[in-house]
């Protein structure tokens, strides 16, 4: 599968940003989904991840009540609203994709998934 994300820019603080990723290549609802960041000189961290069908979903620890992922199946894309942003959720935004026979399973582990998208900057100025 192909993704491609998009939604990334320059926001202030307090404001709030919805990015997408389309997926194009193999059916989508066959596959979990995330979102990870990467800060300059940080490690990938988890943000958000749902299932299949898209009734589970897990969020990282600094996002939890700020942060909402959805899908939609229909239009092969998942999406991700933020809101409260803060300088700190400045970073490189990548969507992920990995096959999955569990319709409700959520992954947090980068190491799970195996196709990934471009990343979309969002910058949060104080």
């Amino acid at each position: 599968v192909q993704l491609q994300a998009s939604g990334g820019g320059l926001v202030q603080a307090g404001e709030s940003v919805r990015l997408s990723c389309a997926a194009s290549g193999r059916t989508f609802r066959d596959y979990v989904m995330g979102w990870f960041r990467q800060a300059p000189g940080k490690e990938r961290e988890f943000v958000a991840g749902i299932s299949r069908s898209g009734g589970g979903s897990d969020y990282g620890n600094s996002v939890k009540g700020r942060f909402t992922i959805s899908r939609d199946n229909a239009k092969n894309t998942v999406y991700l609203q933020m809101n409260s942003l803060k300088p700190e959720d400045t970073a490189v935004y990548y969507c992920a994709a990995t096959l999955s026979r569990d319709t409700i399973r959520v992954y947090i582990s980068a190491k799970t998934y195996d196709n990934w998208g471009q990343g979309t900057l969002v910058t949060v100025s104080s």
